[in-house]
């Protein structure tokens, strides 16, 4: 068998995440449908790099899969894009080893998150629409408490209830804030691993500090005890990309990293 890696964009507003479910339309049942439907293979499978919730979006999304025979890449790649569900879009395609993998070979993720403080009447389902203006918001306090994050290494407060994981250590590399042209907030974090709905939770303690309702001694306290904060509050799923996936060198021949899209 040869196996080959994709890197895709999507819009995951009308899907159901990334993983295949029985009720609902996601990305891996495309990717699947259409790459068995060109390939003639009718129990082809792909792995992802990731488990992106419903209505989360990807700017750079790897996966792989595996086929008996040689593929033409670019005439692939060609028909893939005419065939996939208009909201996911085929970067490249490349062979790669066997013992490569999506998901546990990467070494790293980053995402972003996207606030608009004003209306987004172009983008209404790939932001967060916060609508009180960012005169509400003490952005200083917000960038504060994401950077406190980073003297952490267990995450236990930032992970959905009934998660099954057997630890909650993440290394963060990046998180931190930043607000442009004050408009748009734009919260970037990357890490080793991410636990279930990390980024979201993330997302949402930063606006309650930011918005006066939580104190960071609050959050500095759930952190040291690894205890649930008082009032979580989840981010919606609109704003958050998937924006990119790093991964050993040599391991994939890639030059899609440069082209990584978002909204801003």
């Amino acid at each position: 068998m040869r196996r080959y890696f994709l890197s895709i964009q999507f819009k995951g507003t009308h899907f159901a995440g990334w993983q295949r479910q029985d009720n609902a339309l996601s990305v891996q049942e495309c990717l699947e449908e259409a790459l068995g439907k060109l390939l003639r293979q009718d129990l082809l499978s792909v792995v992802g790099c990731g488990r992106t919730d419903a209505g989360v979006h990807a700017s750079y999304f790897i996966l792989h899969f595996e086929v008996p025979s040689p593929i033409e890449n670019e005439s692939l790649v060609y028909k893939l894009n005419r065939v996939l569900h208009k909201d996911i879009h085929v970067l490249e395609l490349g062979e790669c080893s066997s013992d490569f993998h999506a998901r546990f070979s990467a070494v790293s993720r980053r995402y972003k998150y996207l606030i608009d403080l004003e209306y987004p009447l172009y983008l209404q389902d790939q932001v967060f629409h916060y609508s009180y203006g960012h005169q509400t918001l003490d952005i200083d306090k917000i960038k504060q408490a994401a950077e406190l994050l980073l003297a952490y290494e267990e995450f236990f407060p930032f992970c959905k209830s009934k998660s099954q994981v057997a630890h909650f250590k993440c290394q963060l590399i990046e998180s931190q804030w930043e607000l442009v042209d004050k408009r748009y907030l734009i919260y970037s974090v990357q890490a080793n691993r991410f636990l279930r709905g990390m980024v979201r939770l993330i997302v949402g303690m930063c606006l309650e500090v930011g918005k006066g309702q939580m104190e960071i001694k609050e959050v500095q306290h759930a952190l040291d005890a690894q205890i649930r904060l008082r009032k979580p509050y989840s981010a919606p799923a609109c704003g958050l990309y998937l924006f990119d996936v790093k991964y050993p060198t040599g391991s994939i021949s890639t030059s899609a990293n440069g082209a990584l899209f978002f909204p801003i």
